[in-house]
């Protein structure tokens, strides 16, 4: 940011402060802060809307511009179709006629199953541990291509042990001592957590290690890279040193040939996948000598220290799933090129060997960066601001970033990221405001599976649209067919309240059945969707077109069959037309609740699942209760004989079950294909 406009003596609110002592006096508070105006203008922010979202829009916009364009046709065929009335009844007639077809073809379920399949995907994720904070970014998951991680705590358990301790001059128990010496008397770093514990192993006491006096320390900083404590013990001031073991070996004075065996011990401890440490000291007779800073102290080199954070458990299978989804993994960390490369192949990260590292990060150019981060899926020594280059690289060359953060610092990138997810268990507060989604047991196996919901829930709203888009044609093509067959409107196959009848059982079938569906079985075997395609796509048109048209002729020509047979009993006809409909929405939900498996399946998958039996039977008893009680007659029906029910449940079937054929050719053209 601008260097003059924060000052060096003030303390800004939202800053977090690790060590030293002070007395602050308070000028402003709450909004007035500087803290409280990025508050501000975040609230202010406006919410861009999804691409979801968007295509819901359009989708929404385009059928309302057919219905209005539809209504007035009907309308006036209407009209003319009624010369024997008189004008103000042929004008009511006409535009009731009208009304019923635009009711027909505006889908007015889109808002209903974006909100339900959205909030029941957020319920489902939570009780599997992951918070969803922005609703839309449900539905964003099934598009992630890449997948930026943190090392420590992700894909390892974020528990440090010392593996291997080497000392330059064998004298093992002086490293011990110092390398203990260098730590916080209260540590909070998980690595100087594993350091004290490997000290008390070694029969060395923190009473002991900590026995002097700590007058001075050399606090540790991204840019340095190590820290150091100057104790007084007895006459003589000890200064205890450790840090990145490439840091530490720039203040020690070595002989070239020491050098190189130093060297050559570093990268085989790294190439173990430990992280490396160095550790020196320097005694001072008298305390006046002590340098201002670690830089200027000449140390003796005393040896290393290699300590490993184990990967999680799961973690290869997991990274294995993401690859075969076509998810780039990339491992993000503060760790040096070796130890990552090291891990990164003991969890199957593809070209484990390609790094940058956060130096090469700082002298590449953006455009470098876009071509290099192609193939290159691994950064050290990363610097929290280069995570936000990072992820705009992926950006820009299209992708759709999910990253993990925990830190304060990494709240830009989380924001950034199409997806920020943010750790639960360790994640500072400022790291969950800016994610969309919370990690509640920080595990690497949840971050596969919310992906996974992300596409099932994705794939069932495509369903879901689609079935819309059939069901409505049977209803909008009997209001526009029956003036052209010039059937009067008493006798029409859907009076209005028959739509509504029919929307009432098309909201819940399609949004409460279809959101259910388990995933498809190879949906982590695909490539992740293109975020650009709108959510319905062309072919998803031609199918749904098709199976409305089907139903549509199945419902009214058994209908307008019946209807000229005889003329007299229009009732019995509408029934029958109406049944068919009602049937078929039923078998229709089953039919499209896969691409892949048959109707039978997607039942016998959800044969335990008590809410599809409801809808199932709901239906039923609801075609028993318009047909079979007095509410036949209010609904201008009539009961049917057992012979016009069979006829009635083979059409529907045939009108239906159709598609499961088309699924059969679909299996072989794979089969060969594959």
């Amino acid at each position: 940011g601008n260097k003059d406009y924060w000052k060096k003596d003030h303390c800004y609110a939202g800053t977090l402060v690790t060590q030293g002592t002070g007395v602050i006096l308070v000028e402003k508070i709450g909004a007035e802060t500087d803290y409280g105006k990025i508050g501000i203008n975040v609230a202010e922010s406006p919410d861009r809307p999804t691409p979801m979202e968007k295509q819901t829009r359009k989708l929404v916009k385009i059928c309302a511009m057919i219905a209005a364009v539809l209504f007035l046709m009907v309308c006036i065929i209407t009209y003319f179709n009624l010369p024997d009335r008189e004008f103000k009844e042929r004008i009511i007639e006409s535009i009731l006629s009208g009304i019923t077809l635009a009711m027909a073809m505006i889908p007015e379920e889109f808002p209903v199953i974006l909100t339900v399949f959205l909030s029941m995907g957020a319920w489902r994720l939570a009780k599997k541990s992951s918070l969803v904070r922005r609703l839309p970014s449900v539905e964003t998951l099934g598009a992630v291509s890449v997948l930026c991680v943190d090392k420590t705590g992700t894909i390892t358990m974020n528990k440090m042990r010392v593996r291997e301790c080497w000392a330059f001059n064998n004298n093992i128990t002086e490293i011990n001592k110092i390398m203990g010496m260098a730590c916080e008397i209260d540590a909070y770093d998980p690595m100087e957590y594993a350091i004290l514990d490997y000290c008390e192993d070694n029969n060395i006491s923190k009473d002991e290690l900590f026995k002097g006096d700590l007058i001075s320390e050399y606090s540790f900083t991204n840019e340095r890279k190590m820290m150091g404590h100057v104790w007084k013990v007895e006459d003589e001031a000890i200064i205890a040193a450790k840090g990145s073991a490439e840091k530490i070996l720039t203040l020690c004075r070595l002989e070239e040939e020491e050098k190189k065996i130093v060297e050559n011990k570093i990268f085989s401890m790294s190439s173990k996948g430990l992280r490396v440490l160095g550790i020196g000291r320097m005694i001072l007779q008298d305390e006046r000598d002590i340098p201002e800073t670690l830089e200027e102290c000449r140390l003796e080199f005393l040896g290393l220290v290699g300590l490993q954070d184990p990967p999680r458990e799961n973690v290869k299978d997991d990274i294995a799933s993401c690859i075969k989804a076509g998810i780039r993994v990339v491992m993000i960390t503060g760790d040096n090129g070796i130890t990552a490369s090291a891990i990164a192949k003991q969890v199957g990260i593809p070209h484990s060997s390609d790094i940058i590292t956060g130096d090469e990060l700082s002298a590449m150019t953006d455009e470098k960066l876009k071509e290099r981060i192609k193939d290159v899926s691994i950064f050290s020594r990363v610097m929290p601001e280069h995570k936000m280059r990072i992820v705009k690289a992926f950006k820009e060359n299209g992708d759709v970033v999910a990253m993990t953060g925990d830190g304060v610092n990494d709240a830009p990138a989380l924001k950034y990221a199409d997806i920020g997810i943010a750790m639960g268990k360790r994640g500072s507060e400022v790291s969950r405001e800016a994610a969309d989604l919370i990690l509640l047991d920080d595990n690497f196996s949840t971050i596969v599976d919310t992906i996974k919901d992300g596409r099932r829930i994705y794939d069932n709203m495509r369903k879901a649209i689609g079935y819309v888009f059939t069901i409505h044609i049977p209803i909008a093509f009997a209001s526009l067919l029956a003036p052209m067959l010039d059937i009067r409107s008493s006798m029409l196959l859907l009076l209005p309240v028959h739509v509504v009848l029919l929307e009432l059982l098309i909201d819940p079938t399609c949004s409460i059945v279809l959101e259910r569906q388990p995933s498809e079985i190879d949906i982590m075997e695909r490539k992740p969707r293109n975020s650009k395609e709108s959510i319905l796509t062309a072919s998803i048109l031609i199918k749904s077109i098709i199976q409305g048209i089907v139903l549509f002729g199945a419902s009214f020509a058994s209908y307008y069959l019946y209807l000229n047979n005889n003329p007299g009993q229009a009732e019995i006809a509408r029934s029958i037309g109406l049944a068919i409909i009602m049937l078929s929405n039923m078998l229709l939900v089953q039919v499209n609740s896969s691409e892949s498996e048959f109707a039978y399946r997607s039942m016998m998958n959800l044969k335990k699942d008590p809410v599809m039996w409801a809808v199932g039977f709901g239906t039923l008893i609801g075609l028993g209760l318009i047909l079979y009680t007095p509410i036949a007659e209010f609904l201008s029906l009539a009961p049917l004989t057992l012979n016009q029910v069979l006829r009635v449940i083979v059409t529907s079937f045939i009108a239906v079950m159709w598609y499961d054929v088309v699924k059969i050719f679909k299996k072989v053209r794979r089969g060969r294909i594959k």
